[in-house]
């Protein structure tokens, strides 16, 4: 894999394309910056993940709220507050469900034990669906849209839970993914249009897939070791993308922080639409 450009992130995460836009983006949370290879936007507070409503509008998880915003005109509206009355915590990994709704985790700012949660806005309405996780991340939803994937980081393991017809959780989170005697840390992950979860190791320097049996699939290797979260784009979908971050990084080197791109045999497939309203 190659950077994409020259900016380094203390921080990268939500790797994201749009489908509509045809462009890619992707935050720096602590530099508190929202990045496209075209432009970038400065916040006022840490933002992580974003979904698509429009061409335009897109929903981006900062540390207190979920923002309906322009990307023409950088204008805002808060859609509703995000544990803004919790000053611990921070929104991290974040993706829109089959359904139109929207799953974003929170953290310690210091990586609090079980401070944080999984919330998801649906239909104007934000519901707690998984509280007193320490880093939630791979937030996913499979092809078919029946479950989901998320991981709390530190347990190493990757849960999947099945999901109504409305993309509520139907049932009990079970352990799919454990990569405890693998020694590797789960990050963001997204699926492929085949099923296959690929997922950023962080400390590891890649992202690696695995089949919808569990199985290993194989690893795309990135040049810095602290990946965060991958992301499929380009006109064929067949494009993957990984932030990394410097933080952590007691030595780092120019290609720490950066983010990156290369072909990919698999191919992904579109992220979903953010509704907004009932």
């Amino acid at each position: 894999m190659t950077p994409v450009n020259d900016i380094r992130c203390d921080l990268g995460e939500g790797a994201f394309w749009h489908p509509e836009r045809g462009e890619f983006f992707w935050f720096d949370i602590t530099g508190r910056k929202l990045h496209s290879l075209a432009r970038s936007w400065d916040f006022n507070e840490m933002p992580s993940a974003m979904g698509w409503v429009s061409r335009d509008e897109v929903v981006i998880a900062t540390q207190t709220r979920l923002m309906l915003f322009d990307l023409g005109t950088g204008a805002s509206r808060t859609l509703c507050a995000l544990e803004a009355d919790n000053p611990v915590t921070r929104s991290n990994d974040g993706r829109a469900d089959p359904h139109g709704g929207f799953w974003i985790g929170t953290m310690g700012k210091r990586t609090e034990p079980k401070a944080g949660a999984i919330w998801r806005y649906y239909k104007g309405k934000l519901r707690c669906l998984f509280p007193g996780l320490t880093i939630p991340n791979a937030i996913c939803f499979a092809p078919d849209g029946q479950s989901a994937c998320f991981t709390d980081t530190p347990t190493r393991q990757v849960m999947r839970v099945v999901l109504d017809a409305q993309g509520w959780p139907d049932s009990a989170p079970r352990v799919w993914l454990d990569l405890n005697d693998a020694g590797f840390n789960p990050d963001g992950a997204v699926f492929d249009a085949n099923g296959t979860f690929w997922v950023a190791q962080w400390g590891a320097g890649r992202v690696a897939g695995y089949r919808p049996d569990g199985g290993f699939a194989g690893a795309v290797d990135v040049p810095a070791p602290h990946t965060s979260c991958p992301a499929f784009g380009g006109p064929d979908l067949q494009t993957l993308f990984c932030t990394t971050a410097r933080e952590g990084r007691p030595n780092p080197t120019d290609l720490d922080g950066a983010t990156f791109a290369s072909h990919s045999m698999a191919q992904g497939f579109p992220e979903h639409q953010l509704v907004l309203e009932p």
